[in-house]
Formats: C-alpha cells, sequence, structure tokens
C-alpha cells in the first residue's frame, strides 16, 4: 500500500515541476514579447535602398558627371 503512494507522490512532484517551468517559460514570453516587437527589422525599401548605394559608387570626376546627366537628360 506504501509503494503505490510513493508512485502517485512522484507523479504528482514531476508534474508540479513541469508546470512550474511551463509558468516561469509563459511569464518570461509575456516579459519579452514587447522588446521583440520594438526591435527595428529594416523593411524592404530600406534593404534595396542600402543595397543600391554599396553597388552604385559616386563619380568623382565632374566631366565625367555631366556627361552622364546630358545622356540622361538626351534619353527622355
Amino acid at each position: 500500500m506504501g509503494n503505490g503512494n510513493q508512485t502517485w507522490l512522484v507523479l504528482v512532484i514531476i508534474i508540479a515541476v513541469i508546470v512550474v517551468i511551463a509558468v516561469i517559460a509563459f511569464l518570461i514570453y509575456l516579459y519579452l514579447r514587447p522588446k521583440l516587437k520594438t526591435d527595428d527589422k529594416p523593411t524592404e525599401e530600406q534593404i534595396a535602398d542600402e543595397e543600391v548605394k554599396r553597388v552604385l559608387q559616386p563619380i568623382d570626376d565632374e566631366k565625367l558627371a555631366s556627361e552622364i546627366e546630358n545622356y540622361k537628360d538626351e534619353e527622355d
């Protein structure tokens, strides 16, 4: 008879430990969720703009820059 009571006691203790871990995990999630939402993730537009700036280099030569500007005007 004592052996059956010990089995139930061990089972109840294991379930209680699991419940305590679950509650702690849930409280941590509730605490961190607002911080996760406020993380600044770049938008697709920002990513594309950074990629264009990375690929396109500024033109240092003024003569070449004016020729390119004139070419764009003539194209339109």
